[in-house]
């Protein structure tokens, strides 16, 4: 919700981050699920037509041998997908009709500004 209201939404990541496309880097991608409906979303996650259609794979998130539980007490399932997303728009409303999802870790049409960190130093990218 914070970056909604955001004038700017800046993402520093470091350069393992940056893929050609969304899926296939084996990289995971969240979404956070109220606890009680986890296991039901984690089904539905990946029996949607549009995500069974590209393998994807969804875990829920664990720290030790327990869910990890984020600050709002809710849980993050990881979805892998073994090739590339072709519609990240589709794929967005997909997760976002879920009974039970909070968000997913898209962050489409948000970002502002992007702070890259490599070997090489820091770089920008700006809408």
């Amino acid at each position: 919700m914070v970056e909604a209201a955001s004038d700017k939404f800046i993402v520093v990541v470091d350069d393992t981050k940056l893929v050609d496309g969304l899926g296939g880097s084996k990289l995971a991608m969240p979404v956070e699920v109220v606890q009680f409906c986890w296991k039901y979303n984690l089904k539905r996650l990946q029996l949607q037509e549009i995500f069974k259609k590209l393998g994807c794979e969804a875990k829920l998130r664990l720290e030790g041998e327990k869910p990890y539980v984020t600050d709002n007490s809710n849980y993050i399932v990881d979805l892998y997908f073994p090739t590339p997303i072709k519609d990240a728009e589709a794929a967005g409303r997909e997760i976002s009709a879920l009974e039970g999802v909070v968000e997913h870790g898209l962050f489409l049409g948000m970002t502002t500004e992007v702070i890259i960190a490599g070997k090489n130093g820091v770089s920008m990218k700006t809408k």
